[in-house]
Order: structure tokens, then C-alpha cells, then sequence
């Protein structure tokens, strides 16, 4: 099979060697026997096809010769000089002349785009494993851009949401907050007002003469936990275990830790509630 580039080659050299060919008889012919014009026009397309053919034999066994090469283009700018010396001392039609003396270089620099093209060749077989490559890297590369999309796509959804949610939590903690502060507004009023003092009077007066109970108002806010207090001077551990040991084996079967706890308190012992478990432990182990 041809390849592209081959049948353009062929084509403007057929048409420099027959042009050349035509010319050196035609301008040789008038100052010498029209044979020998006809051997130097020859010798002229001879050495020019011979030199190509030579350089076709080198690149089809994968080689280059320089010295081939140079040959050959001159040949081609002897055919060149030929046809612009024969346009330049033409009578007539100067112009076409001239248009036509580059085929022969022409000719040589289609060989040598066709020389690069045969380097250059692929085997179907190689050509559709890059073309399975590439289409890969195309899939690869839209399934990449498809999962960005929809991370993108995603996140945003969810940005949406949360923001949304904190939204409406800002609205309800707002309503509430100013819930709160109407509701204790009101207890203060009441607090301060001159009839809830009359009325607590009026009330407490039976239990504590001329005393005003003070009304303080509920906490709002965070509060810290208070810490257990015992009342009383401290017990030790062992005479937290002997009270705890002499209730607990008071009664038979023994008793329990709530039980147990229960008479300890009534018994007007004080310790806190983890000491206390602490103890039970130690006399129960």
C-alpha cells in the first residue's frame, strides 16, 4: 500500500525529469546535435533518479548516507540552474519558465517529507493501542472531573444544610433567650414591688414577727455543683468500718448497703456518700 505522501513525490518528479529533459534538448539543440543534448539531458535525470533510488534502497534497510544525499540535491540544483538559465534567456514567456524551474528541488524535498513520514510510520496494530491508551486516559481523566463535581456537589448540599440547622438553632436559642429575659423582668417587678412585700408579711408574720422574709430570685445561668459536707467531726476509716460493720451484722442475715445506709444515717452518723461505700466494701469484702 502507497503511502500519502509517496504519490505527490512520484508525480513532481515524473513531471521534473520529462520537464528537464525537454528543456536541455530544446536549448541544447540549437548549439549541438540534438543526440547529444538528448545524452546530456539524460545524464542530467539519470543521475538524479539513480541517486534517489539509492537513497530509497538505504532508508528501506533503516541507513543514511550523507555523501548520497549531497549527490543527489546537486543534481537537483544542476536541473534547477538549467531550467532558470534557459527562463532567463528565453524570448518569450520568461514568467512560466521561471514558475515551473523549482520542481526539480520540489521533487527532492517531497522524498524527503516522504522519508520522514516512513520513519515515523506505526503499524495498524500500534496505532489502535495508542488510540486504546489515549481513550483510557480520556475516561479516566472525565470520571475524575465527574467525581470532583459531585464531591463539589455534595459539600455544598451539606454546607447548606448545616448552615440552615444553625440557623434555625440561632432563632430558637434568640426566642428563648428573650423568653427568659421578659420572664425574669416580671420576677423582679414582682420582686420589687410594694404588695409582694405587704404579702410576705402578712404571711410570715405569724412565724417570725416583724421579719420580711427576703425572696431571692431563681438563678440563671450556669452553676457549680456543691460538694458533699459531713456535719461533725470526721471519722477515721476504721471507725467508719466498725459503725458500718456493727450495723450491717446487727441482724441476721446481714444487712443491706441500703439498709444499711439507711440506720447509719438515722444513727445521726455524718460521712459522705463515697466514703461511706468505701467502707461497706472494705467490711463486706
Amino acid at each position: 500500500m502507497a503511502r500519502p505522501t509517496a504519490l505527490p513525490a512520484v508525480a513532481v518528479t515524473a513531471v521534473s525529469l520529462v520537464l528537464t529533459l525537454a528543456v536541455v534538448v530544446m536549448w541544447l539543440g540549437t548549439a549541438m546535435p540534438w543526440p547529444v543534448a538528448l545524452v546530456v539531458g539524460l545524464g542530467i535525470d539519470g543521475g538524479w533518479l539513480a541517486t534517489l533510488a539509492y537513497e530509497r534502497r538505504l532508508a528501506a534497510q533503516g541507513d543514511h548516507s550523507r555523501t548520497v544525499t549531497t549527490v543527489g540535491w546537486s543534481f537537483g540544483l544542476v536541473a534547477t540552474g538549467v531550467l532558470v538559465a534557459h527562463a532567463l534567456m528565453a524570448e518569450a514567456d520568461t514568467g512560466a519558465w521561471l514558475a515551473v524551474a523549482w520542481l526539480p528541488l520540489a521533487a527532492k524535498a517531497l522524498w524527503l517529507v516522504h522519508g520522514l513520514w516512513e520513519r515515523t510510520a506505526l503499524t495498524p496494530r500500534a496505532l489502535d493501542m495508542i488510540s486504546g491508551v489515549q481513550q483510557e486516559a480520556r475516561d479516566k481523566a472525565a470520571v475524575a472531573r465527574a467525581r470532583l463535581r459531585a464531591e463539589a456537589t455534595t459539600e455544598e448540599t451539606r454546607l447548606t444544610a448545616v448552615t440552615e440547622a444553625g440557623a434555625r438553632v440561632a432563632r430558637v436559642q434568640a426566642k428563648t433567650a428573650q423568653t427568659l429575659s421578659r420572664a425574669w423582668s416580671t420576677l423582679e417587678s414582682a420582686r420589687n414591688g410594694e404588695d409582694t412585700g405587704r404579702a410576705l408579711t402578712s404571711v410570715t408574720h405569724r412565724v417570725t414577727p416583724d421579719v420580711t422574709p427576703s425572696w431571692e430570685l431563681p438563678v440563671w445561668g450556669p452553676t457549680e455543683p456543691l460538694t458533699a459536707l459531713e456535719s461533725g467531726p470526721a471519722l477515721t476509716d476504721a471507725e467508719l468500718d466498725a459503725i458500718v460493720e456493727e450495723i450491717r451484722t446487727s441482724r441476721v442475715p446481714a444487712l443491706s448497703y441500703r439498709e444499711m445506709s439507711t440506720r447509719f444515717r438515722a444513727a445521726g452518723q455524718s460521712a459522705s456518700e463515697v466514703r461511706l461505700r468505701a467502707a461497706w466494701k472494705r467490711v463486706a469484702a
